[in-house]
């Protein structure tokens, strides 16, 4: 198992981030969080902020002289800090690359002057773009739908580059959407599912982009955690420098998982089933299917992820009935 390693998670006070730094720690690593709490909370740390071994840098990855503090004496780097969703990079698009590649270089500089071991960070299935093939497989990618999408793949091109050029081992994550406890339901840009869970907690109709035929990989938290450790304690050096899907390998419609949302909460609140579901225009920028091939991250990382979407939002659903 990772123990005694000293290891930097950027946006740790995210959703993601926060989940990987606890984990890391009860693992016992030494773990930093660099946030800038943009985006992050402060009560995703409540649970090991206090801990021994657990250091807070508040600063910004768009300032070098940060990342470079934050990476010395560091052994590995999660890199999950960004500025996440499709919509808010349409909207603002400026602030999205400035993040997500200006933040993301100054990362990689600090990693290669630092002398970090290995570079893991947060790509996304936003990459594949108007590609209609499916299963996705990582070599075969389209044109980029959004402004978030071309941001995430220059990510991919930059670590490619200081591997090339400076040595830098690097290891790409794409996620495809992930869910669990501690993602955040509020806000203009919350992901699908804490965003029905609340609406439906509350007796609300939830309301569907579309006519509810789009299809998605949802991946719950606990399989993304896994694969982030396989990432850093890879000894195979075929499996460095690469790119993964991150996923279970499963799609399920916007229909399918509203229907899934309402049958597991109505456990807790049985007048949820009886809540029907909207319909509203298609979103800008969103592809219509996303199913991920996992072979390869299977053969050269050993992943094998544990939780399908049922499983996974049994879990997810438990937290949030417990903790909003």
């Amino acid at each position: 198992m990772l123990t005694n390693q000293r290891i930097l998670v950027t946006g740790g006070a995210g959703f993601i981030g926060s989940n990987l730094c606890e984990t890391l720690l009860k693992l016992g690593n030494y773990v930093t969080c660099l946030d800038n709490f943009s985006t992050g909370k402060r009560e995703n740390l409540s649970s090991f902020k206090d801990h021994l071994k657990f250091t807070l840098i508040e600063g910004d990855i768009r300032d070098l002289v940060t990342c470079q503090n934050a990476c010395k004496r560091q052994d590995y780097v999660l890199h999950q800090a960004a500025l996440g969703s499709v919509p808010r990079s349409i909207e603002d698009p400026i602030t999205s690359n400035d993040v997500n590649i200006n933040g993301f270089l100054n990362m990689l500089i600090a990693v290669r002057d630092q002398k970090i071991k290995r570079f893991v960070y947060a790509a996304s299935s936003s990459t594949y773009g108007d590609s209609t093939e499916l299963p996705k497989l990582e070599d075969n990618i389209g044109k980029p739908l959004s402004p978030y999408a071309i941001t995430k793949y220059v990510n991919e091109l930059y670590a490619d580059v200081f591997h090339k050029t400076y040595g830098v081992d690097t290891i790409g994550l794409r996620y495809f959407n992930v869910f669990g406890r501690k993602q955040d339901p509020n806000g203009a840009y919350a992901a699908v599912i804490p965003k029905f869970v609340m609406q439906l907690m509350n007796h609300k109709s939830p309301v569907i982009n579309g006519d509810g035929s789009y299809s998605r990989d949802f991946t719950y938290i606990d399989n993304v955690i896994h694969i982030n450790i396989l990432a850093i304690q890879t000894k195979d050096k075929q499996a460095v420098n690469q790119v993964y899907n991150v996923a279970y390998g499963e799609r399920t419609t916007l229909l399918e998982l509203t229907q899934l949302l309402k049958e597991h909460l109505s456990q807790y609140d049985d007048e949820i089933k009886n809540i029907p579901i909207k319909h509203g225009p298609n979103r800008a920028g969103d592809i219509p299917h996303s199913l991920a091939s996992i072979e390869k991250a299977e053969k050269l990382l050993n992943y094998e992820p544990d939780y399908n979407i049922k499983r996974g939002l049994k879990e997810a659903i438990k937290w949030y009935w417990n903790n909003l």
